[in-house]
């Protein structure tokens, strides 16, 4: 690998410090953007997960529909209704609003916040309800309120048991981000295309890009696995 990439370095004028400092840049953007949308996603997932699993209907049945909506749909038709549809809004062009969604930035980010929120809403959901009876039953016992169960434990326990779920859902986004690039965003697949519309390389410009979400995605799967040994140290068996 090591000499595959240093002949690929050596044997191409693109990778030079004009088409890497463009790389970087995109490199930064496709962090921001799956970043900022992780963390905004999971603080909106969080409550939405936690009303999912209300018996009373007015309160559940919104939040599913809105999960089945955005988890039964393409998430770039979702960008495509966000990014263009809010330009025919009457008098959204003249309004404050249009400081937000004039920048393909932010309408992208929408997409991502609303697409991953469903998705964890439902893996924060079906976490709770795999909470053990007895555990429940346990602290009844010992006297705790609804809320003190909720927070002490069916909240803690559901999480650890989410990761491995919530892992592969930050790595489809980070894959996902790739079509941030259709609405002129210059992220890392954004980047190489540009690259290769200067020098006609398509092999080497998305190559690259393809090694680098490699690298990320090992990265994320790398931390998670520690994250998962961390937390559920518990549960394995003793020597």
């Amino acid at each position: 690998m090591a000499e595959w990439l240093t002949e690929l370095f050596a044997a191409n004028d693109i990778f030079n410090a004009t088409t890497l400092l463009h790389y970087w840049d995109g490199f930064v953007k496709t962090v921001q953007l799956v970043f900022l949308s992780l963390v905004i996603g999971l603080i909106i997932a969080l409550p939405l997960g936690i009303l999912r699993t209300s018996e009373k209907r007015w309160i559940s049945w919104p939040i599913w529909f809105y999960t089945y909506v955005f988890r039964g749909t393409p998430l770039l038709i979702q960008l495509y209704i966000i990014y263009y549809g809010v330009t025919v809004i009457d008098g959204i062009q003249e309004s404050i609003w249009w400081t937000i969604f004039k920048e393909p930035f932010y309408p992208a980010l929408i997409a991502f916040v609303l697409n991953t929120a469903a998705y964890t809403t439902e893996i924060i959901r079906g976490a709770i309800e795999q909470t053990p009876r007895g555990e429940l039953e346990a602290a009844r016992a010992y006297g705790m309120s609804a809320g003190q169960t909720l927070r002490r434990i069916i909240l803690p326990n559901a999480l650890r048991r989410a990761l491995p779920a919530y892992s592969n859902e930050v790595i489809f986004m980070l894959h996902a981000s790739a079509i941030a690039s259709v609405v002129t965003i210059v992220d890392l697949t954004g980047a190489a295309r540009d690259i290769n519309a200067r020098f006609y390389a398509p092999f080497e410009a998305f190559g690259f890009v393809a090694l680098i979400y490699l690298v990320l995605t090992f990265i994320l799967i790398f931390i998670f696995r520690n994250l998962e040994n961390r937390l559920m140290a518990h549960l394995k068996p003793r020597a």
